[in-house]
């Protein structure tokens, strides 16, 4: 049994009553030593939704009839949905004036006000933000004589975001800017951040990509080690990489991508037979064998999930030494694949 197995057995007991993470501790026998760990163990139950603590900061297990823990999604009119972390219940509606500063993307608890009935969805309220989903906004700076205020590009953010005059940093009117919240929205007020970055004039090229870029917080750059590991790639196979592998040079395989597509990371070929069917094959990649298991370059792609294709350029899950390279299934040259042959 886990740690985390034993404070949720510890606190099913009849026995049990809310307590604070110092008197948790010391029912687990701890060493103070060892405590932060202990509570950070604390902290990631109660943003799963396993634990939540009251107003007091006692932990309890989650009382799922009148508690949810979810994801907020906002809505430009202020209203919003939380949407439960196990994706079993329905997703519980919040009225503008329950959002209590909770913004779109964060993490929350929110407690159940009524209950769904006549086809209507149940209506909470927001009780505890457990986690920030946005500490970074991409919008468009507006200017007054004192101060300047954020109007962000995501539309299910309804705040707008109050700029110091000294936190400005030069931008002007209508420029897209990179704010830093620096103080969260409150019942009766709106968040509070800094300029971190001037992006430019809508009109000037590439601020649209750039915010784009930002909003999204898509990495342009790999990490050194991820670099150096792309760098020592081979740019063609060897005789080694062939052994024990099927040879399909004899087809004619070609890619369905456009003209001006570099990373072609799949393609077909197509046969007729004998009795009239055709046979098809599939041809994919085979990345795995340039890339291992568990190391840099894996847990890049990993963290990435997918290459993104903007206007004017591509921020690609693999370095372009691999998906541009010897990943990319290009005209003439030998590369090594998955592939499926079907009738």
């Amino acid at each position: 049994m886990n740690i985390r197995e034993a404070i949720v057995e510890f606190m099913e007991s009849k026995e049990y009553r809310p307590m604070l993470r110092e008197e948790i501790l010391i029912q687990f026998g701890i060493d103070k030593s060892e405590s932060k760990e202990f509570y950070k163990v604390l902290e990631g139950l109660e943003k799963d939704g396993v634990l939540v603590r009251n107003q007091n900061h006692r932990y309890g297990l989650l009382n799922t009839d009148y508690l949810v823990v979810g994801k907020l999604e906002g809505h430009e009119k202020g209203f919003g949905f939380v949407i439960s972390k196990d994706k079993v219940r329905e997703d519980v509606f919040i009225t503008a004036e329950n959002m209590n500063g909770a913004m779109n993307g964060d993490t929350v608890v929110a407690n159940i006000l009524k209950k769904s009935e006549a086809g209507k969805r149940e209506e909470g309220e927001i009780i505890r933000v457990l986690e920030r989903g946005n500490k970074f906004l991409v919008g468009t700076f507006e200017e007054n004589n004192n101060f300047g205020f954020l109007i962000p590009d995501d539309q299910k953010i309804s705040y707008d975001v109050f700029i110091p005059k000294a936190h400005t940093k030069g931008a002007l009117n209508n420029q897209k800017v990179v704010i830093e919240i620096t103080k969260w929205p409150e019942a009766r007020r709106n968040p509070e951040g800094k300029v971190i970055e001037v992006l430019g004039f809508l009109s000037d090229p590439g601020t649209d990509i750039l915010s784009i870029i930002r909003q999204f917080d898509l990495p342009e750059k790999f990490p050194e080690k991820v670099q150096e590991e792309a760098n020592n790639a081979p740019e063609s196979i060897s005789k080694r990489d062939i052994e024990g592998r099927v040879d399909l040079r004899r087809l004619k395989t070609f890619t369905i991508d456009g003209a001006d597509a570099k990373d072609l990371d799949d393609a077909v070929s197509i046969e007729t037979l004998e009795n009239g069917n055709y046979k098809l094959g599939v041809h994919i990649a085979d990345v795995a064998h340039y890339v291992h298991e568990n190391s840099p370059m894996d847990r890049e792609a990993l963290e990435r999930g997918n290459s993104v294709y903007l206007i004017d350029r591509v921020i690609p899950m693999l370095p372009r030494e691999l998906s541009n390279g010897i990943c990319s299934l290009n005209p003439n040259v030998d590369r090594l694949t998955l592939s499926v042959i079907m009738e």
